[in-house]
């Protein structure tokens, strides 16, 4: 039996990021986003950083955020500011390491039309 300290990877890669840069419907609830679901199954806090790569400029962050043992936290890409704002409106990718092993998902909402989209997929391990 896997212990749940062993649950994850302790690195990820997310090859398609996209904020869309419109909304329709209430926000913060209806506001198109990326997000990254991380799943902390052990009880060691996990300190994860978050480096955005882009196709025509330098990579941006580590963006920091600390998940408890025994948590899920899910990160919105767009409530990110520091180290600065994640930009929308522009293709992206997420190199994501943690201290401790973890499970990443990515979900978007593409709200940019009354017909909402919901994309979610999980993040590709690193071995």
């Amino acid at each position: 039996m896997t212990s749940l300290s062993a649950i994850g990877a302790t690195m990820w890669v997310i090859a398609d990021g996209y904020i869309p840069p419109d909304s329709t419907g209430p926000a913060p609830a209806m506001t198109s986003h990326d997000s990254v679901c991380l799943l902390n199954a052990g009880t060691d806090d996990a300190v994860v950083e978050l480096v955005v790569y882009f196709t025509d400029r330098d990579p941006i962050g580590p963006f920091v955020i600390h998940v408890l043992g025994r948590r899920a936290h899910h990160q919105r890409i767009n409530d990110l500011h520091d180290p600065c704002q994640v930009p929308v409106g522009i293709d992206y990718s997420l190199v994501i390491s943690s201290s401790v092993p973890i499970v990443v998902q990515h979900t978007r909402l593409d709200s940019r039309q009354a017909a909402n989209a919901l994309m979610s997929t999980i993040a590709f391990p690193v071995s």
